[in-house]
């Protein structure tokens, strides 16, 4: 797996990952019909922040990252992230590298810290996974986020310093 800066053409194999993870409504407080313009101008950042994928040895795009300053002017030194995982290739990895990436990446570009403003607490991987990443919860919003299944649950705040 080789892990990269987002192109264009990489959004031919991010939009379809965005879409089945924005239809199951289980974990990004996103419309569950975006449409794919919306999708793209959510996803595709710009500098400062970054784009990544997570491609294998054919290319095909296995997951993606975006990282970018949590809050503008004096919050700008703590960045935030958020990553979308091909649910066909889940558990194999690919939110770890992709992970580790986004913690390197903050750390070159100068951040303190990394903040995820949003993570659903009832998405039990990623979080295990987070923490196992050193992020702490720092507390969670009871009810914060409308699970199709499970009803409101709460929404982590998770951070690391760097």
């Amino acid at each position: 797996m080789e892990i990269r800066l987002a192109t264009d053409d990489d959004w031919a194999g991010i939009w379809p990952i965005y879409r089945a993870i924005a239809a199951a409504g289980e974990t990004y407080a996103i419309p569950t019909d975006v449409t794919e313009t919306a999708a793209r101008i959510d996803w595709m950042e710009q500098r400062p922040g970054a784009t990544f994928v997570a491609v294998d040895v054919t290319g095909a795009v296995l997951g993606t990252a975006r990282a970018y300053p949590n809050r503008p002017a004096a919050g700008s030194h703590v960045a935030s992230a958020s990553f979308m995982v091909d649910p066909d290739h889940s558990g194999r990895g690919t939110g770890r590298a992709l992970g580790e990436h986004v913690i390197r990446w903050a750390r070159e570009h100068g951040f303190r810290a990394i903040q995820f403003n949003a993570v659903v607490e009832s998405n039990e991987r990623a979080v295990a996974l987070w923490q196992s990443l050193g992020f702490v919860i720092l507390t969670t919003v009871p009810e914060a986020f409308g699970h199709p299944t499970q009803g409101y649950v709460g929404l982590h705040i998770m951070h690391r310093y760097l």
